[in-house]
């Protein structure tokens, strides 16, 4: 198998799909922490725009149980060690494990979250909107891509 250095993660699903939000974060994780992928980043594409609206990932739960459910699969991991929900998995991984995470800031712009491509007033202050060329370049960059 080709080494992994630059995986993206595409998060183009809403609060619909739930699920799709915690994998996400789950396999960003697991790519920095397990298999020591050098540049991960999580890419909130057109249909994912609502999710970078402060506060959207707050509302994301992870139950105890959950917690514990992860932790037992991962050595060293405990549960104790897991945030209380996305928001906080998301700022985590983004200072501490270098997870680079951003949106489509033509589509923030499109869906009525900024009013400029540059606007960052209704963003998750650990979202970056990236322009077109930026967002070509992470795509075609990208070693592997992975869609949620």
């Amino acid at each position: 198998m080709p080494q992994v250095e630059n995986l993206l993660i595409v998060v183009n699903s809403g609060s619909d799909k739930a699920y799709n939000q915690y994998a996400a974060y789950v396999v960003a994780f697991m790519a920095k922490q397990i298999a020591k992928i050098k540049n991960v980043t999580i890419y909130y594409g057109p249909q994912g725009i609502g999710i970078t609206k402060k506060g959207t990932l707050a509302g994301f739960p992870i139950q105890d149980s959950v917690k514990k459910l992860i932790a037992d699969q991962i050595e060293a991991l405990s549960p104790s060690d897991l945030p209380d929900n996305l928001e906080r998995l998301a700022r985590y991984e983004k200072d501490q494990l270098g997870v680079s995470i951003v949106s489509c800031a033509t589509f923030n712009v499109i869906d009525g979250l900024a009013t400029t491509v540059d606007d960052v007033s209704n963003i998750e202050d650990f979202i970056a909107p990236v322009k077109l060329p930026q967002a070509a370049e992470a795509i075609l960059g990208a070693d592997k891509i992975l869609y949620f």
